[in-house]
Formats: C-alpha cells, sequence, structure tokens
C-alpha cells in the first residue's frame, strides 16, 4: 500500500485546481496534475514539492479533445489506489448563446459533461473494489440558479444531477461523491478573453469567495445525507431563497442585472 494517499485534479493550472493542489499536497496526498498548460503544471509541482515530502506527477492533456479525455482515463484506470478524483476542469462563456461560436459550445459540453463522465466511470471501478474513495464535481451555483450563459448553467446543472444521481446508484459502496457549488470566486475565471470588459465591481463584495474558502469547505465537507456543497453562508442561504417559487424569481433576476453587461 502506498504511503501517501493519492488524487488527481484536471483542470489544475490555475483556479481552484491550484488549490486543490496546495491543500491536498498540505494534507500529504501524491498528486497527479492534468491541464493544458504544461509549463503551468511545471510550476505549480515544483512549488508543492520543495514545501511537502510528496510525489507530483502531471499529465498535459486538453479535455475538450476526445485523445485528452482518453489519455486522463487511461492514466485513472492504470492507478489501482487513487483515493480522490477533483473534475475541476471547466470554462465559460460570454454573450448570448446564438452569438457564441458553435465550436465553443460542443468544447464546453465535452469539458463539462463528457469529460466527468468518463473519467468518473475510469475511477469507480477500483474505488468500489477498495470500497473506498471520493469523487468531487465542481459545478457552480449557476447550475442551481440559471443566472449566466445558457449553456455554463445547463452543463453545471447536468454535473450535479450527474452526482446525486450517481450517489443513490452506488450507495453502500464505501464511495462518496460531491457536487462543489460555488458561487462568485476570485480565480483567473474571468480574466479569460470570453470575459473582456467584464467588471468584478459590479459584484457586491460580500458575494466573492477565495478559491482557499471553497477548497477547504470542500475538503471538510461531511453528510451521508447531502451530495451538494455549497461554500460560504451567503451561498447556502442564497439557495434556499432561491428553492422557494416566488423568493426565487427576484434571486434570478437580481442575478441576470449583476452578472450581465
Amino acid at each position: 500500500m502506498p504511503d501517501h494517499k493519492l488524487a488527481l485534479i484536471t483542470g489544475a493550472s490555475s483556479g481552484l485546481g491550484s488549490e486543490f493542489a496546495k491543500q491536498l499536497a498540505a494534507h500529504g496526498y501524491d498528486l497527479i496534475l492534468t491541464a493544458r498548460r504544461q509549463a503551468r503544471l511545471a510550476e505549480l509541482t515544483e512549488q508543492l514539492q520543495s514545501s511537502h515530502p510528496i510525489h507530483v506527477e502531471i499529465l498535459a492533456a486538453d479535455l475538450s479533445q476526445n485523445t485528452g479525455i482518453q489519455t486522463i482515463a487511461a492514466r485513472i484506470q492504470s492507478e489501482s489506489a487513487l483515493d480522490l478524483l477533483v473534475n475541476n476542469a471547466g470554462f465559460g462563456t460570454n454573450g448570448k448563446f446564438q452569438l457564441v461560436e458553435s465550436s465553443k459550445h460542443a468544447a464546453m459540453v465535452q469539458v463539462h459533461v463528457n469529460a466527468t463522465v468518463l473519467l468518473t466511470h475510469a475511477a469507480l471501478p477500483a474505488m468500489i473494489a477498495r470500497r473506498q474513495g471520493r469523487i468531487i464535481n465542481v459545478a457552480s451555483m449557476a447550475g442551481l440558479i440559471p443566472i449566466r450563459s445558457v449553456l455554463y448553467g445547463t452543463t453545471k446543472s447536468f454535473m450535479i444531477q450527474f452526482t446525486q444521481a450517481l450517489q443513490r446508484h452506488i450507495r453502500g459502496s464505501g464511495v462518496t461523491l460531491q457536487a462543489l457549488c460555488p458561487g462568485f470566486t476570485i480565480t483567473e475565471f474571468h480574466d479569460t478573453p470570453e470575459y473582456a470588459g467584464f467588471n468584478r465591481g459590479k459584484i457586491p463584495g460580500f458575494l466573492w469567495l477565495t478559491s482557499a474558502q471553497v477548497v477547504s469547505e470542500s475538503l471538510n465537507f461531511k453528510s451521508r445525507k447531502r451530495v451538494i456543497c455549497i461554500p460560504g453562508f451567503q451561498y447556502k442561504l442564497i439557495g434556499i431563497i432561491s428553492r422557494n417559487s416566488i423568493t426565487g424569481y427576484f434571486v434570478r433576476e437580481i442575478g441576470e442585472r449583476l452578472f450581465h453587461k
């Protein structure tokens, strides 16, 4: 048996993925880090291994491509002792659905839906055989409250329902699943060309979470009955309010006004 637990994180080169790597390294996990940007992964690996007595493997892959998904799935299947899979890779688009290039929609479905399903499918057999393991699917509050781009919210909603349904399907297996649903988080997410002109100042300060807070709440989330993890008291409250048919309407309207130009 390995001395350290092992975690694989997709989209690990920045944002929440990078933060998952840092916090898991601090907990003594060996890591397999995957993302498109190998140079960023190498930089993060050097930082982690200089600070913690762990082993880090990097695997550059683009999950918007079938070959990228197949590469990571094969690596997962070759590992009999994977303790944690974090399906974190993802991206957003800005603008009206019909004006966004169809290739970007296809890529989003590939990364958020296909990669999540196929990598989870690759990890489950060994986890169930060992009767232990954890899978965290990084979704979004947008999957609970449709206030952002049409396909982003839709694919994140899929991730949530997929996680809930699968947890029920494998109950009693010893494997736990989590759908992580953060709200606005300070990362590089809004620094991409897709969000040129996006003004963080339009979003009230109390709605911003730090990546450290999101990841800490995710890793410390323990519930035998609930699958959805919503970091931050403010978002837990928003989640409750949004489920009411009357107050939910106002949450969606306010969200639309805050987020869109």
